[in-house]
């Protein structure tokens, strides 16, 4: 029994001194460093809290020194040098806050122990700490807390306060001087919690950015991809339609030629099958694609053929039936052009009417086609609004739809305000 009893406490002692020496390492780590830790740069008053502070130094170093020599009876230049360290402190907490507090640290020892050994019955002296070494403390603790993990912090109040007990349980209770331990300890606890909460607010507050920011370049993104979908759901429906053309050309071709060689004929056959099994494809790609788009519960969206420039018309009265003036001109020769320039100019025109009705009211728009020899080119131009724009939940999809078909095309878009407060787009799609 007595030889498990002595195996059983070698174990306890073992984890004991593991536990006490990873605090200790622990303690080193923490507090026995000289890492930088500059203060955060301010946007428009960046040297403000530097300045502040060399002046709180240079008050402190004054204050200080002349307590000593008055008050403490040191030396006029020992008194200085102990003063000059509560300073140097202050300012080397805003780069390197630890060191910055052994500084202060050990200079407030030795300055206790300096005054405690020419104390005179006669003087009553504040002790252990004077008062400009509470307040250099007090700063070089905030800016320690502000800057390291809170876990540094309460190591380093720990400290603090275990120095102050010591100082006064040494010299004990005694009519030469006049206690400061109790209200520089709570005055310390206040301001490592103070400095806690603001480190704290400080990472909540970039925190907070930085997924804000995470969340508006998601929904860009997802706003991109949505509206690629929505394009390669259109162009597939055109493409759909000219493989049907080819597979039926490719059908009816042996009939327009009296005795058609035998090889054509294959080729022909091979030609409409291969659209037909494309068109099969094709029609797989664009049900998915429906169905994404449709929400849950509702049925796929139609089949119905996609807009070309031919119901432009009526895409400019269904705008004036809103109550708005719209006025079109067409430039140069109309001609028909690609299924998918005709559809990508339609979509912007819709998507330039859409925007003007819901930002600005009341204003005049103007729609411009200009037919030139290698493309077509589109313009809406909108004037003033003639009310404030009713509030907008939506997430601007209008101009990103327009870039990337204009972007798919190959052609070149612009959109910026015009004259007194309208707006203008210009799109220039290539028809090659």
């Amino acid at each position: 029994m007595s030889r498990l009893s002595r195996v059983t406490d070698t174990g306890v002692g073992r984890v004991l001194r593991a536990r006490v020496g990873g605090w200790l390492r622990m303690l080193r780590q923490d507090l026995w460093t000289v890492r930088a830790d500059p203060l955060p740069p301010s946007t428009w008053l960046r040297w403000l809290p530097h300045g502040m502070l060399c002046l709180a130094a240079f008050g402190i170093t004054l204050g200080d020194a002349a307590q000593l020599n008055d008050n403490g009876h040191l030396d006029a230049g020992y008194a200085f040098l102990l003063a000059l360290g509560h300073g140097v402190a202050v300012i080397l907490a805003m780069w390197r806050p630890v060191p910055a507090w052994w500084l202060s640290t050990a200079v407030t020892v030795v300055t206790a122990v300096s005054v405690y050994v020419r104390m005179e019955p006669e003087y009553v002296f504040t002790w252990p700490w004077t008062a400009a070494g509470i307040v250099a403390q007090l700063l070089a603790l905030l800016l320690l807390t502000l800057r390291v993990p809170t876990r540094v912090s309460a190591e380093a109040l720990a400290v603090t306060v275990l120095v102050t007990l010591l100082l006064e349980g040494v010299a004990g209770s005694g009519t030469r001087y006049q206690p400061t331990g109790v209200i520089a300890m709570t005055l310390f606890t206040v301001v490592v919690v103070l400095g806690t909460a603001l480190r704290g607010r400080r990472e909540a507050r970039a925190q907070l950015v930085e997924q804000t920011t995470l969340t508006a370049e998601e929904r860009t993104r997802r706003t991109l991809l949505e509206e690629r979908s929505r394009i390669a759901r259109e162009l597939h429906d055109v493409v759909a339609h000219h493989m049907s053309v080819i597979s039926i050309q490719a059908q009816v071709a042996p009939h327009l030629v009296e005795n058609p060689p035998d090889e054509l004929r294959e080729n022909l056959a091979g030609i409409r099958q291969n659209a037909l099994e494309a068109l099969i494809e094709l029609r797989r790609v664009l049900g998915v694609l429906r169905s994404e788009q449709a929400g849950p519960g509702e049925p796929p969206t139609d089949h119905a053929p996609q807009p070309t420039l031919d119901r432009l018309d009526t895409l400019v009265e269904n705008t004036r039936a809103a109550g708005r003036e719209v006025v079109t001109d067409i430039q140069g020769e109309r001609r028909p052009l690609p299924p998918g320039v005709e559809l990508s100019a339609y979509r912007i025109v819709q998507e330039a009417l859409s925007n003007a009705l819901r930002h600005a009211p009341g204003a005049r728009i103007t729609v411009r086609l200009g037919y030139e020899p290698d493309g077509l080119e589109v313009e809406i131009v909108n004037g003033r609004p003639t009310g404030p724009p009713p509030p907008s939940t939506g997430a601007g999809h209008g101009l990103l739809g327009m870039r990337e078909r204009v972007a798919m095309l190959g052609g070149t878009m612009t959109a910026h305000p015009w004259h007194w407060d309208g707006f203008k787009v210009t799109a220039f799609l290539p028809d090659t």
